[in-house]
């Protein structure tokens, strides 16, 4: 009997496959980063390819490092990240272009030619989503329109369009020879064309947009089999039960399950979730209405979603583009070794700020720096930005819901910084709990997986062996709240307007 899941985690910097075992405990991991390609200002790509290779690879490295074989494995689990777009040839797997991801800005004149023929308050009533560089539709458009003969092979039903869930999962299931085309609407509710009610494409926004249909994968629930591995894969046979974006996956292995249970991931950016029960809440203050989950009996949660775009990210570009950090670990006792920030103020606007404000304008902004501020402040000021954000979209999401955020379930890479939860859990003034697993993306596809594979009965069983988190309550007071969070907005203020 098979006795293990595999969950393939495919992120923005690297993709991992974890083995868990029926106590969803992790027995061997692999990974492989993948490179970061910036063409011009504002791009960024992916090789889709490249990441097809990294994720076989991957297999095989868990795999071995187990010492398992595919017949160990009950089911195979995939999350991924989502809104990046990649378009490929059908008859030979090749992608057409590189795939555009999320944090790509170029699409500003699609975004407008977009709004032009469908107003934004129609792209909310229908997907829940404004018009935004961030989203699916846009680059889908940009590859369509830009890159020579693609929308020609498009027209004439030689090309596919997916997000990265969608790539990897035709790879895994054969690819040219017999892959399968689908996705879920955790995903599909990130592109800009799925009915967020319906949970189905809109065959309108297609039509107006000039999509052609056939691009399009098939959607169905998040949770039971989509397909099984192809004859040429290490995993050949085994069943693919589980599929699900990484923030959703997320919220789906912390156990929220409750209107206004919250988690933030702190990855290379960070992304609040708030559960909202069982209809999407519309969002009059600059978050998104999402799809949380569907299982295989229609069962449908939402949640309000908060991206923020730059997080773990930043105390990357203070190590390798500052050179004020040897590692980024080292910023939690360097950051720790003062009181406070002196005064100063980072807004890493890199690429705009997302939610809630959504002002592609702003640019990354220090203030408050005075001859008593060195290398200790900036990276405090650093760990405070991370806090703010998230701060801002909780305050934000409380505002639409109407429900009160008790508590924040934070995972992440970055959240391993203690001082960062410390410092979330003050500026919030709630606790603040962290999992002793931070990868919740890998450990969510798992459970999907298990479950829908009947390896788990569902959710609590799956994770009925789960430790204790680690909790920190706020030290600091209202009014210190007050004052910080009005110096942020005074920041936030100055970044603006930087880009015309």
């Amino acid at each position: 009997m098979s006795q293990f899941v595999l969950a393939v985690d495919h992120g923005t910097t690297s993709t991992r496959a974890i083995v868990f075992d029926a106590r969803g405990e992790r027995v061997a991991t692999g990974q492989l980063t993948h490179v970061q390609h910036s063409p011009a200002p504002g791009w960024v790509e992916h090789d889709a390819a490249e990441i097809w290779l990294n994720t076989r690879e991957v297999i095989g490295q868990s795999l071995g490092r187990a010492g398992l074989t595919r017949h160990d494995i009950a089911a195979v689990g995939v999350t991924n990240q989502r809104e990046t777009t990649v378009v490929w040839d059908r008859r030979d797997g090749r992608p057409v272009a590189p795939a555009i991801v999320w944090q790509d800005v170029r699409t500003d004149d699609v975004v407008a030619s977009v709004v032009e023929r469908v107003t934004e308050a129609e792209l909310r009533r229908r997907t829940g989503l404004p018009p935004s560089t961030y989203f699916s539709v846009p680059k889908l458009l940009w590859i369509l329109d830009r890159v020579p003969g693609v929308r020609r092979a498009a027209e004439a039903g030689h090309l596919l369009f997916g997000t990265m869930d969608s790539w990897l999962l035709w790879n895994l299931t054969g690819g040219p020879d017999g892959g399968i085309h689908m996705t879920e609407p955790t995903n599909a509710s990130r592109t800009g064309l799925m009915d967020l009610r319906a949970h189905r494409w809109d065959d309108e926004l297609l039509d107006v947009l000039d999509i052609p249909p056939a691009m399009m994968p098939t959607i169905r629930p998040s949770i039971g089999e989509f397909g099984r591995a192809g004859e040429h894969s290490l995993l050949r046979g085994t069943p693919i039960t589980g599929l699900v974006g990484d923030q959703q996956a997320s919220l789906f292995a912390h156990g929220i399950t409750r209107p206004g249970d919250t988690k933030c991931t702190y990855g290379t950016g960070g992304f609040v979730m708030v559960h909202t029960g069982d209809a999407p809440v519309d969002s009059q203050v600059g978050l998104i209405p999402t799809v949380a989950c569907e299982s295989v009996d229609g069962a449908r949660a939402y949640a309000l979603e908060g991206s923020i775009a730059v997080a773990g990210s930043l105390l990357q570009w203070l190590r390798d583009g500052l050179g004020i950090l040897d590692d980024v670990a080292h910023s939690e006792r360097i950051g720790a070794s003062v009181h406070e920030s002196g005064g100063v103020y980072l807004v890493p606007a890199f690429s705009g700020l997302y939610a809630p404000r959504w002002r592609p304008d702003a640019r990354g902004t220090i203030v408050g720096l005075t001859a008593y501020a060195d290398r200790r402040h900036l990276v405090r000021a650093a760990l405070d930005a991370i806090a703010l954000q998230v701060a801002d979209v909780v305050e934000a999401a409380e505002l639409d819901s109407g429900l009160k955020i008790a508590s924040l379930r934070g995972d992440g890479g970055a959240a391993a910084n203690d001082l960062l939860m410390q410092i979330q859990s003050d500026v919030l003034g709630v606790p603040v709990e962290r999992p002793p697993m931070l990868e919740m993306t890998a450990l969510g596809a798992a459970f999907a997986a298990g479950i829908g594979a009947e390896f788990w009965a569902d959710r609590d069983a799956a994770a009925q062996y789960t430790h204790e988190p680690t909790r920190w309550n706020p030290v600091r007071d209202a009014p210190w709240r007050t004052e910080v969070r009005g110096q942020w907005n005074r920041a936030i203020e100055r970044s603006l307007g930087w880009v015309a």
